[in-house]
């Protein structure tokens, strides 16, 4: 690997760690040849995802018009000046990971600008391209070059994705409703959003956790205890979620402490190294 694509993958493990200690502690639990490649992969998705969330006073239609041009045209070229792009253009490339997944995962983006509210179908829609494409971006890294294996863990990796996704709208619920006007779950308002609808929602997530739990289970020695970990500081955070009563979800955002998250990560560290887990 050249100094620039080793700089710029440190660039995307910088921006990682800025953005999200948990998902850096995850990826840190991988097997070292597998990091860089994740941190490609996040450091891409988060701007895309500063793009609509943020620059509030910037045309963000064109922003993320100009990026989805520039994104491709750097794996084209094979290099990019913007190194947040030039890691992400050499994951794409050196594991060849579907141009598909990346154009679904921006189109999601876009509806970020547009949409406010969801019907079923653009739901699932939004959530295949906002969070399942990307745990399959991430499972092509754990497995190069073995397509049988890609292919049979693609079921549990987009459940995986689609849990994680659900959990963030919930846990966010307010802010994405008072500061961007998004309410994502089709058929439901703010103002009907009562405990039976909650309920529906969290057995809806616990399914989505049971069968992407089974995939995990099969993962390689390799990627298996950063996805644990992962799993479980979501399967922690639904459980605060759960003993939270509907109109309370507006009031706070909830989050896993540090010295839970170093609870689960040791409990899960040793349970692995016993092959256990």
């Amino acid at each position: 690997m050249d100094l620039y694509t080793s700089n710029s993958l440190q660039i995307s493990k910088l921006t990682t760690r800025n953005y999200s200690t948990s998902f850096s502690l995850g990826v840190s639990l991988l097997e070292k040849p597998y990091r860089l490649p994740i941190y490609g992969i996040y450091g891409f998705v988060r701007i895309a995802d500063e793009i609509v969330d943020t620059f509030h006073d910037q045309d963000k239609f064109t922003l993320l018009e100009n990026f989805r041009s520039e994104t491709f045209e750097a794996i084209k070229n094979g290099m990019s000046t913007n190194p947040i792009l030039h890691s992400f253009q050499y994951v794409v490339n050196e594991y060849s990971i579907d141009h598909d997944l990346i154009h679904a995962f921006l189109d999601s983006m876009e509806m970020d600008l547009t949409k406010k509210e969801y019907t079923a179908e653009e739901f699932k829609r939004y959530v295949y391209g906002s969070a399942e494409v990307v745990g399959l971006m991430c499972l092509r890294v754990f497995y190069k070059d073995q397509d049988e294996s890609y292919k049979a863990l693609i079921p549990a990796a987009r459940k995986l994705g689609e849990a994680f996704q659900k959990i963030n709208f919930l846990r966010d619920i307010s802010a994405d409703y008072e500061e961007r006007g998004r309410f994502y779950f089709p058929g439901i308002s703010m103002e009907n959003f009562t405990n039976d609808n909650k309920r529906k929602l969290e057995d809806d997530i616990r399914h989505d956790f049971d069968e992407a739990y089974k995939g995990i289970q099969q993962l390689n020695r390799a990627s298996k205890l950063g996805v644990l970990v992962s799993y479980k500081y979501y399967l922690k955070l639904n459980e605060k979620i759960r003993k939270t009563e509907a109109q309370h979800l507006f009031k706070k955002r909830f989050r896993i402490s540090d010295a839970r998250k170093l609870w689960i990560l040791a409990i899960n560290w040793i349970r692995c190294k016993l092959n256990i887990c």
